[in-house]
């Protein structure tokens, strides 16, 4: 095994968290449970790091092993990675039966024709997701096991998740390369990013359920209240506009985990409209405008605004329909007051 190999393992085992260690070296698989038991866990990491590289140099380990261990590690911890949506399209309704051995195959030559510096490691797990893991190098120099890109893809659907190397140049070949390995035709981005991989699969994969509809504020009733009730009255109301406040709030959100997004940027673009008594309102000129929304969890923020009393209930459409839109390729059409324009979720 060369130092650089060894190396690579060693960072690795520095990233898991010290009580996960023995497990994931255990599901890794390439250490005997024998070896694993000479491993003393309870030291330093960096101490347990090199054991475990010494144990591995005894395997003659190599970057083949080192690159399964990376992976199970972001099988593990995808949220230390920002993912992207990308949707693959075929010309007619031809459905093709789904060979691993062939995509695997398809893959490696493509990538393997146009860049010959380059390694590529599969994993296989029981959701039918294909793991991809790939090193990129330079006609001149070998592959950088530091600045590697994640693939995620879900056969027998067109929708493939990827977490990019910051060397984006390579980004088309990884693209034209999954295309072709899975008979489609052409890739796209869907401009929708998180780091939280799950709930992007919600999203597209539709797992995410939502009811979406319009609620229309009821006027006041005027009432002929007298002094001696006024107070029962008001506590009365405050008690039904909250309970009608958490009955919109879970009919527009429903009573499941929010897909834990993190960003929101809408593209707006309107006629202006201004006070006839203004000489603006012949402008044919666009009114574009970029809002952004931000936050650790952001549908779970917008679903705690009227309970809190931040905002009226039901909330805008605009916010309310952004899992919706994600998955209709985020184009909202001028409609009921809601502009076109884009959403963008990384």
């Amino acid at each position: 095994m060369d130092e650089i190999v060894a190396e690579y393992i060693r960072r690795t085992v520095l990233k898991i968290p010290r009580h996960e260690i023995k497990t994931m070296l255990q599901t890794w698989g390439f250490l005997s449970e024998a070896q694993l038991q000479t491993v003393n866990f309870h030291q330093t990491k960096d101490s347990v790091s090199r054991e475990v590289v010494q144990l591995c140099k005894d395997n003659s380990a190599d970057i083949k092993q080192a690159a399964l261990l990376d992976i199970i590690y972001n099988h593990v911890y995808p949220n230390k990675r920002i993912w992207s949506v990308y949707q693959m399209n075929k010309s007619g309704e031809e459905t093709d039966f789904f060979d691993l051995r062939d995509f695997k195959k398809k893959f490696k030559r493509r990538l393997q024709t146009a860049l010959k510096n380059v390694t590529i490691n599969f994993k296989e797990y029981e959701d039918n997701a294909i793991w991809i893991r790939i090193a990129w190098g330079t006609p001149y120099k070998k592959p950088n096991q530091y600045k590697t890109s994640y693939v995620v893809y879900h056969s027998q659907t067109p929708y493939v998740f990827i977490s990019a190397s910051v060397i984006r140049s390579t980004l088309p070949l990884l693209c034209q390369a999954l295309a072709v390995a899975s008979n489609y035709h052409d890739i796209r981005e869907m401009e929708l990013r998180s780091h939280c991989l799950n709930s992007l699969k919600d999203i597209v994969f539709k797992r995410y359920s939502q009811t979406f509809q319009t609620y229309y504020p009821r006027p006041l009733q005027e009432r002929n209240v007298t002094s001696e009730n006024v107070d029962l009255r008001i506590i009365q109301e405050n008690k039904n506009e909250k309970e009608r406040i958490l009955r919109v709030n879970r009919e527009v959100f429903g009573d499941g985990p929010q897909p834990k997004l993190e960003f929101a940027q809408y593209k707006l673009e309107t006629t202006f409209k201004s006070n006839p008594s203004l000489d603006v309102s012949d402008i044919k000129e666009p009114f574009r405008c970029l809002v952004k929304f931000s936050s650790p969890h952001l549908l779970e923020s917008l679903k705690s605004l009227a309970p809190a009393g931040l905002a009226d209930a039901p909330l805008s459409p605009l916010l309310t329909c952004i899992p919706q839109k994600a998955r209709n390729y985020f184009k909202i059409r001028e409609r009921k007051g809601i502009f076109p324009g884009s959403f963008v979720s990384p």
